[in-house]
Order: C-alpha cells, then sequence, then structure tokens
C-alpha cells in the first residue's frame, strides 16, 4: 500500500434511499475518482465492491455497514462482514477499531487474527481517540489506522471539523503505522493540514461524492429554502 503515501483516498458511498445507492453509479464515482488522481477509493457493501472492483485498478478499501441491535458497533462489525469484504475483491478492510461489544462476543483483535491468517489480507482499524488507535495497533495487530471515527463514539461526539490533533498525536505516537485522516474533511485546505499533521493519507467521502448533502447544503443558502422555513 506505499502507493497510498501523500496520497488522496476517496469514499465513494451513498445513503440508503438515494437515487445514488447502486453499484453501477458507485463504480462510476470510483472511477470518475481514479481518472483525476485518488490513490485508493473506500466502498461499502460486497456488492458495491464486486462492481468497483471490475472498474479501477486502484486500491479498494471495503467495507461492510451492518446495524445489529443492541450494539453500537457497525463498521465490519464481525468477521463474517470481513470475510464478504475481502471475498468481493477489497484489497484490506476496515472496520470499527473501538474496543466496544461487538455481535457474538467477537473482540477486535480476534477479528484481526483471524482476518490476516484465513484471509491474508492487511486491516485499517477505524477509531476515535489515541487510546483506541495504540491499543489496536499494538495489543489487536492492525496495520493501518484511521481517524474516522472521531466524533462518531460518546467521548468525542460534539466534535467539529476533521480531528487534525488526533492525527498528530498517532503519528507521533505509532510513527511505523500508516496513518489516515478522514472525517468531516471540506475543503483542500484542510487536506493539506491533515498531511502538516502527520497523516500517511487522506480519505473525504461526502465533500467530493456526498451529492444528496451537497444539495441540500446548496438549497439551504436560497431565499426559497429561507421562505419555505417554519416560522
Amino acid at each position: 500500500m506505499a502507493r497510498w503515501r501523500g496520497g488522496l483516498i476517496v469514499s465513494c458511498q451513498a445513503p440508503i434511499g438515494s437515487p445514488l445507492a447502486h453499484p453501477e453509479i458507485i463504480a462510476a464515482l470510483a472511477l470518475t475518482a481514479e481518472r483525476n488522481g485518488a490513490v485508493g477509493v473506500r466502498i461499502d457493501g460486497p456488492e458495491n465492491i464486486r462492481v468497483v472492483r471490475a472498474r479501477v485498478s486502484i486500491p479498494v478499501l471495503g467495507i461492510e455497514k451492518i446495524a445489529h441491535n443492541g450494539f453500537d458497533v457497525y463498521i465490519t462489525p464481525t468477521f463474517a462482514a470481513a470475510s464478504r469484504v475481502i471475498r468481493s475483491g477489497a484489497d484490506l478492510v476496515a472496520l470499527d477499531g473501538t474496543s466496544r461489544p461487538r455481535p457474538s462476543g467477537e473482540t477486535l483483535k480476534q477479528i484481526i487474527a483471524r482476518v490476516h491468517e484465513e484471509l491474508r489480507a492487511p486491516v485499517l482499524a477505524d477509531v476515535a481517540t489515541q487510546t483506541e488507535g495504540v491499543a489496536a495497533v499494538e495489543e489487536c495487530g492492525a496495520d493501518f489506522i484511521s481517524t474516522t471515527l472521531s466524533g462518531y463514539t460518546p467521548e468525542t461526539r460534539g466534535r467539529q471539523g476533521p480531528d487534525f490533533e488526533l492525527v498528530e498525536r498517532l503519528s507521533t505516537r505509532l510513527p511505523h503505522t500508516p496513518i489516515i485522516c478522514e472525517g468531516r474533511l471540506h475543503s483542500p485546505e484542510d487536506v493539506r493540514r491533515a498531511f502538516d499533521c502527520g497523516a500517511f493519507a487522506v480519505c473525504v467521502g461526502t465533500a467530493i461524492t456526498g451529492v444528496d448533502w451537497l444539495v441540500r447544503r446548496y438549497v439551504a443558502a436560497t431565499p426559497r429554502s429561507a421562505a419555505d422555513a417554519p416560522e
């Protein structure tokens, strides 16, 4: 994955119910990202991964979002999900790297070990804090760390903007582990700052491929939107 160093990964996803939530459209977004310089793409779901893998030559970082009643972990929460991701064509799998409980009693360490041993694939751990990142690497064996979950767990909820401080702390504490900055990067300036803080690569999603979000953002700035707002 050395080709990721200093590059941009584009997360090509669409909300459930969006007209964009179709494998061929996700693949078109991924191919557009590749043709315009992205070094990798982050793709959700086995079917999307299969179609994207057939279209692009850059590395595919795969995930599978699954909600389980009673569990907060939903990014590739089980080994079965990780297996589907890799067998669908992803080059590596991202999973929730926190210590929160997982379905079936699996642990992060167990899942990473099985991915390495049975699937022969590298693992990226999505974390929210420095403690989680260090544990994911030193105790569980993760190959990459991403700041994806900063701002989305109980102890970090409410954080605004990219967590540049977390990127800096992780890159200093784990100098031999690639640190990916992901989450709420909305401008080229954010990307530059992430690299200045020590990021190995940067992953941007909503600001590039989040068409639903982008349309709503611009519509909210129109006089029509203001006129339609409830008094």
